[in-house]
């Protein structure tokens, strides 16, 4: 006789009860599990001191990985003020200045104001020569024999300089790349950027990873502290030669820098050698930088290609030591 035959009504109802009680534990539990998301699905887990690694590493991957899909290779990068506006916008502002009228007591605050107005007025001619600059270069680059996009425009993104570089290249019909950097206060980007090469930046040094690493060529616009700080850099790196690359650094606009900058006195001290202050190239016309540009990239850049070791890829700088 079969075990089914032989048990009891009592036995039949208490298997019947043991096997209903497993079948909602486990129900149960695969509900309970369903509302755990996996780690790195887990928003909370992500944005934890404990998973700083896997975010800064995803600064790292995301970018490379669009770089990739889009076939750019190298870059040419805009630095300067975000302060730095169009010809158009600081004329217009001058003239609603004007027209806004004052009376006695307003005077003295309209003449300061107007003193700004003008002095962003003369200041906009390094924006017209960026964008200028940057369109030259686009239309250069678009033309040349090369399966992956070279010396493609690259800017922080934001407004004033940045802006002007990525206009540019879009006027040119080239691509443009904006590396924007997420602040408490400023700064949205431009609507210049390429498609797919608008990128967000938490972290700092990751978003500086990404301007010395692709980069051929600087030109460093006026600009202030943020300015500064990518400039000396990006000088260090070169000076100390710690990128396997040549690497060459514009300063646009003599009389700004001159004004600003002063590196005699650190060759006389014995902080740097004489030789370093070949490593910048100062200029003050959209065609002599042009030409200085070119001529850089022909030559270490450009004739002959070298082979790489891996094609069709972002051309990340190797670090030496």
């Amino acid at each position: 006789m079969s075990d089914a035959v032989s048990r009891s009504p009592t036995q039949a109802s208490d298997l019947s009860d043991a096997h209903v009680g497993r079948r909602v534990i486990g129900l149960c539990y695969c509900g309970s599990m369903s509302g755990q998301p996996l780690a790195y699905l887990n928003p909370e887990f992500l944005e934890s001191d404990e998973a700083r690694p896997l975010r800064i590493l995803a600064e790292y991957i995301e970018p490379h990985r669009r770089f990739t899909e889009e076939k750019i290779q190298d870059t040419v990068v805009f630095f300067g003020s975000a302060r730095i506006k169009s010809r158009f916008d600081t004329r217009r502002e001058v003239r609603l200045l004007k027209a806004r009228g004052s009376n006695a007591a307003q005077a003295r605050a309209m003449k300061d104001e107007l003193k700004r107005a003008d002095k962003a007025a003369e200041w906009s001619k390094y924006y017209e020569d960026a964008r200028t600059l940057a369109r030259m270069l686009a239309e250069w680059s678009g033309g040349l024999d090369s399966a992956m996009h070279r010396f493609v425009v690259c800017s922080g993104g934001g407004p004033g300089i940045m802006e002007a570089a990525n206009r540019g290249a879009h006027e040119a019909g080239g691509k443009s790349i904006g590396l924007n950097i997420k602040l408490p206060f400023e700064q949205g980007p431009n609507p210049y950027i390429s498609d797919r090469l608008h990128f967000e930046f938490h972290y700092f040094f990751m978003r500086k990873f990404w301007f010395a690493y692709l980069a051929k060529a600087l030109v460093v616009f006026p600009g202030g502290f943020g300015t500064l700080d990518e400039v000396f850099e990006i000088l260090t790196l070169a000076q100390t030669q710690k990128l396997s690359k040549q690497l060459k650094v514009i300063l646009y606009g003599s009389a700004y820098w001159d004004q600003v900058l002063h590196f005699q006195p650190l060759v006389e001290w014995g902080a740097i050698h004489p030789d370093d202050l070949y490593l910048m190239d100062k200029v003050d016309t959209p065609r002599r930088a042009f030409t200085v540009l070119r001529e850089h990239l022909q030559r270490h850049h450009l004739h002959p290609e070298l082979p790489s070791d891996r094609p069709n890829t972002p051309d990340l700088a190797k670090t030496r030591g």
